[in-house]
């Protein structure tokens, strides 16, 4: 292997030897995603996804109370899961507050963002 051949040509106290004995030590996970492509080259989508979550932190310890906090976890659950059903949240918040108070109690768990259909793409399908 390439990096075993230059780890024999440099100095072992050097910066460079400790970075290829690092990676030899590991290439079995570096090479990981080669290998039927299941596990992703990076955690691009892992990191974007917690990237609101990271942002906000600071501003949230100042929420004013931990009355103030809960309300803001609780909305932000809400958007961070119509985010993961695929919704733009605006457009999912909207459409399940102006029809929230008329829906029947029984019937809620139709306005979750797994399950929601906006109202109408509901009408057509009704049509």
């Amino acid at each position: 292997m390439w990096a075993e051949t230059q780890l024999g040509r440099v100095s072992g106290k050097s910066a460079l030897a400790k970075a290829f004995r690092y990676a030899l030590r590991r290439w079995p996970s570096f090479t990981l995603f080669l290998e039927g492509g299941r596990v992703a080259i990076d955690n691009d989508p892992a990191e974007r996804a917690i990237k609101p979550v990271v942002i906000g932190r600071k501003n949230w310890l100042f929420a004013g109370a931990d009355a103030g906090g809960e309300p803001l976890a609780e909305a932000m659950t809400i958007i961070e899961s119509a985010k993961l059903s695929g919704h733009d949240p605006e457009a999912y918040l909207t459409d399940i507050l102006s029809r929230i108070g008329d829906h029947k109690i029984n019937r809620l768990d139709e306005l979750l963002p797994w399950k929601w259909v906006p109202l109408d793409q509901e009408a057509k399908a009704v049509a």
